[in-house]
């Protein structure tokens, strides 16, 4: 039987038409084409990403952001702003529901799940600016932050030492996403509640979730004296108001998924998971989608990237608690306070950092009540449900106190319905951490990178996000037109002072009192003129000859240390601001006893003015 289809000629497509043979003329047009084609095809690029390419802070080479063009950075180098981040931090809300004694039961499971310490360590406050300014830094393709000297980001390794969590056991792992009908089920089986009350508040919600005000209004007043049923729906309604104020706080400010209640069907198998790395998915999640310009609010665990920040970068912005102990979380070390600096202020401060301004290893102290965990070297996918996340050590081993050498090609993770793959991979993690020879040679002094790093990192990142014809303060060639002297030699010496101050007190009590001598005799020398060493803080000056420098294996990481940094790379910041209340200087030290000559010659002319 002949087929009614018309019949199909190359290429796929159908036509009845006979095909017709080019002419002489197309045939040596077409050849005029292929002798005049380049040699390599041309990539396609729209207009945006060609200006994006030829601006100065711009990223040259494309093959690592190639998202750029949709970046907040990108816009505000256009000359686009954008106001601070609205933060969800629930820090306030844990407070209102306590387990005292009366709900000691509910404590101890809660205890057992690994997840107590997130009750205690929640900062109440969170700086908006300062949390604003390192958003616009991160880069969702490397999953780091990049900033004037090079890669940074939150590791595994500051997970463990800043919250206490674990960050080892079972992957979680959604298969796929909550249906509305299926988390009222979910209630009804593991909170108690009736289906009329879950289709309420789901339907409250417009979405399978459940606000945290109506968790603590129905589990709250549980105690021990009530039934075993009602004291496991009111232990897991808890679990699920502490991660949904704590790692899971998404950017509705009021609800948390009813898909992580399924994580406390099992009681006694919560501390199986490795919620730490669940955290650092969500987190790195919140960032990437806070880098578009279009987004206004940043969700995750707040606490996690605020106690990071203070603990890489104690001399900018850190208020040290002086009563803490290492034995508790470091996110404890720090008082929260909103840091004054406008937004643009703060931009233009990290686009100034230095490699000497960063602690890179901030938990030497730390480590010897919490060993450095191996699983922090691990290079693969990290995940939190149906949120799959690249996770690269390689990027940032500075970080750990090796060199940094260029590292490979970012991998972009797979999709989440390959969840049992990523299981599997992070099952066997000791097979996926990086080898001796990829981690590379210790650091011979803090931040230290190989030759060439510098160079790549200049043409394939964003290093200044401020552009240089919005800066605030003087431009560069008005800095060139003023005196040398101008406000450079006082404010120097004061910002030298202080910085070596914060170093003493950043460290607590837990140093020598040679330490402290050296450290006190050099701030000294510094206010007094006596010392002529560089102003550059990047070449702190030697310690007096008294005073013995610890050890790099015994002295405290904010320890100045006693080397020479390599000078950075030439990026032309602008000029530091100048301080609108500069220190007094300081006067020469008094004698020991006895009152001065002006003194004596004041009481002397009152005495004759009363006789």
């Amino acid at each position: 039987m002949k087929s009614d289809m018309p019949p199909r000629t190359r290429g796929g497509y159908t036509s009845t038409a006979p095909r017709r043979r080019p002419t002489g003329s197309e045939r040596r047009r077409r050849v005029q084409l292929r002798e005049v084609e380049p040699e390599h095809p041309r990539h396609d690029r729209d207009e945006t990403e060609e200006v994006l390419e030829g601006a100065p802070g711009g990223p040259i080479d494309r093959c690592i952001l190639r998202s750029f063009h949709k970046h907040v950075a990108a816009k505000i180098w256009l000359g686009e702003d954008r106001a601070p981040l609205k933060l969800v931090n629930h820090g306030a809300k844990l407070q209102l529901w306590e387990l005292d004694v009366d709900r000691s039961r509910i404590y101890e499971t809660v205890q057992r799940s690994g997840l107590a310490p997130l009750i205690s360590c929640s900062h109440r406050v969170a700086s908006r600016p300062m949390l604003s300014a390192f958003c616009e830094r991160w880069q969702p393709e490397t999953t780091t932050f990049h900033l004037p000297f090079g890669e940074m980001t939150i590791t595994l390794d500051d997970v463990a030492s800043i919250l206490h969590i674990p960050i080892t056991g079972s992957m979680i792992s959604f298969s796929q996403p909550l249906r509305v009908d299926d988390a009222n089920a979910l209630l009804v089986e593991l909170l108690g509640t009736t289906d009329v009350e879950a289709s309420r508040e789901t339907e409250q919600c417009r979405s399978p979730s459940v606000r945290l005000q109506w968790l603590r209004e129905n589990f709250s007043t549980i105690t021990d004296v009530s039934s075993d049923d009602d004291i496991d729906f009111a232990t897991r309604a808890f679990l699920l108001h502490l991660v949904g104020c704590t790692l899971f706080a998404d950017k509705s400010a009021t609800s948390v998924g009813v898909v992580y209640l399924e994580l406390f069907r099992d009681l006694s198998m919560v501390g199986s998971y490795a919620w730490g790395a669940a955290c650092l998915a969500f987190m790195y999640r919140q960032l990437t989608t806070a880098t578009r310009f279009e987004v206004r609010q940043l969700g995750g665990y707040l606490t996690l990237l605020q106690a990071w920040i203070y603990e890489h970068f104690p001399e900018m912005f850190s208020s040290p608690d002086m009563a803490y102990i290492e034995s508790r979380p470091r996110a404890l070390r720090w008082r929260p306070h909103v840091i004054p600096d406008s937004l643009q202020s703060l931009r233009e401060r990290l686009d100034r950092l230095q490699i000497s301004d960063v602690c890179w290893e901030p938990y030497v102290d730390h480590q010897a009540e919490h060993p450095f965990p191996d699983i922090a070297w691990f290079s693969g996918c990290i995940k939190c449900g149906l949120v799959v996340e690249p996770y690269h050590p390689e990027r940032v081993l500075r970080q750990f106190g090796h060199i940094q050498t260029i590292p490979p090609r970012p991998f972009a993770p797979p999709r989440p319905d390959r969840s049992i793959l990523l299981d599997q991979y992070w099952e066997r993690w000791t097979d996926h951490v990086l080898i001796d020879h990829s981690r590379g040679r210790r650091c011979h002094y803090s931040g230290e990178s190989v030759a060439e790093y510098m160079a790549w990192y200049d043409r394939i990142s964003h290093r200044i996000v401020q552009p240089p014809h919005l800066r605030s303060g003087f431009t560069t060639d008005a800095r060139s037109s003023l005196p040398s002297h101008t406000a450079s030699t006082s404010d120097s010496r004061n910002a030298r002072a202080l910085r070596l101050l914060r170093h003493v007190i950043s460290g607590g009590r837990q140093q020598s009192g040679d330490y402290f001598w050296g450290a006190l005799n050099e701030a000294h020398s510094i206010l007094a003129g006596s010392d002529e060493t560089s102003a550059s803080h990047s070449t702190p000056s030697p310690a007096p000859a008294a005073h013995s420098t610890p050890s790099p294996a015994t002295r405290p990481f904010f320890c100045p240390p006693t080397f020479v940094y390599p000078p950075p790379a030439s990026v032309d910041p602008p000029p530091a601001a100048v301080d609108p209340h500069p220190s007094s200087p300081v006067a020469p030290p008094a004698p020991a006893a006895g009152p001065t000559a002006s003194t004596t010659v004041y009481v002397r002319s009152k005495r004759k003015k009363k006789t």
